[in-house]
């Protein structure tokens, strides 16, 4: 939820070719695809700069672009499709209300999935990704692991909520992070360790790990702890794209250094308790081409409707640093309607 050193070269060859170089294949938009009706300001959402392709006659050819495509689950979800397999990041879609935007947050909100919306969103999925065990990032995850056969990737916790709420173990593969992970047809994830933001008084809510299952199903927001964070670099095919997909608005700058992904699905802070967040990241990444800022919605509005920001972000200031710390790179301000290719522009 809100609050709401030794340098490595990536372990996967090829990444940025795509970005760099020839533009990538499309696939067929998982929606129609509309103008982005991001409640950014024009500020916020900069004309994209492209970076020049290096080129030579001794430059090789960039490898076979791999189909793709990207919608914004709001939040810090996402759906990415490649070739006709869809991978999901942090699916919360029923986006139920609990007093967090209206001043009169209840932690004893009750859980709760609306079966159809969430059908209606993440097609037939084959992996799902979890960074923490907040509501948020969770919720409807369960539901999706059950009536879909999904596999879920995620902490320990994960793990031990999901068998509380009847998901087959067989289906939940714990990772740590450092783990890279080969699911076939292209696809590649890359597990890495990082960090939850923390709020002006550096904590944040529900924090602690399970080491066994509940005694009961959790029932309430406040019975699903953080559990530890993980991030992902998801990887479509030898040449990319490359993903770098967070949940929480802070990381661990010796885990993500060398991993080099063309895009970075960024968490927004909601303060400065994480010392020079954005250079940091953005060095650590080595400036990634596109930065798309995330988790700076009211995650309780539907997706039907334009996001609305969460008044507590400062997307402006982050977009700001941003452009400052990577002037070369491309600023995405997302849309929940918005079907964007693997370059992160939307799909006709």
């Amino acid at each position: 939820m809100r609050d709401n050193e030794n340098p490595r070269r990536s372990l996967l060859p090829g990444r940025r070719t795509v970005l760099r170089g020839a533009a990538l294949g499309t696939a067929a938009p998982l929606l129609p695809a509309t103008a982005a009706g991001s409640t950014a300001t024009p500020s916020a959402a900069p004309t994209p700069v492209s970076r020049p392709a290096a080129a030579s006659a001794s430059t090789p050819a960039p490898a076979p672009s791999v189909a793709a495509s990207f919608r914004w689950f709001g939040t810090a979800g996402w759906r990415i499709d490649v070739d006709g397999r869809t991978v999901l990041f942090d699916p919360y879609l029923t986006r139920f209300r609990t007093g967090l935007f209206d001043g009169a947050f209840d932690a004893g909100t009750e859980l709760r999935t609306d079966p159809g919306l969430v059908r209606e969103h993440v097609g037939h999925p084959e992996l799902v990704l979890v960074s923490h065990a907040h509501w948020d990032h969770l919720a409807d995850v369960p539901h999706i692991a059950r009536t879909t056969g999904a596999r879920v990737v995620g902490t320990e916790t994960t793990y031990h909520l999901l068998v509380a709420f009847g998901v087959d173990p067989g289906q939940i593969s714990v990772v740590k992070g450092g783990e890279v992970l080969d699911f076939g047809g292209g696809v590649t994830v890359e597990v890495v360790a990082s960090l939850h933001s923390r709020n002006k008084k550096y904590s944040y809510f529900a924090p602690g790990t399970l080491h066994a299952p509940p005694a009961t199903p959790p029932r309430t927001i406040s019975d699903l702890p953080e559990g530890d964070t993980l991030a992902f670099l998801v990887t479509a095919g030898s040449g990319g794209p490359s993903a770098f997909l967070m949940g929480a608005s802070d990381f661990c700058e010796r885990a993500a250094r060398g991993l080099r992904p063309d895009l970075a699905m960024v968490a927004v802070p909601a303060g400065t308790a994480t010392h020079d967040y954005v250079p940091r990241l953005l060095r650590a990444l080595d400036r990634p081409d596109v930065v798309v800022p995330v988790h700076w919605d009211n995650f309780e509005e539907p997706l039907t409707a334009p996001p609305r920001r969460d008044p507590s972000m400062d997307l402006d200031g982050f977009v700001a640093q941003v452009r400052r710390s990577s002037p070369a790179g491309r600023i995405v301000v997302p849309d929940y309607r918005t079907v964007y290719g693997g370059d992160m522009r939307p799909l006709d």
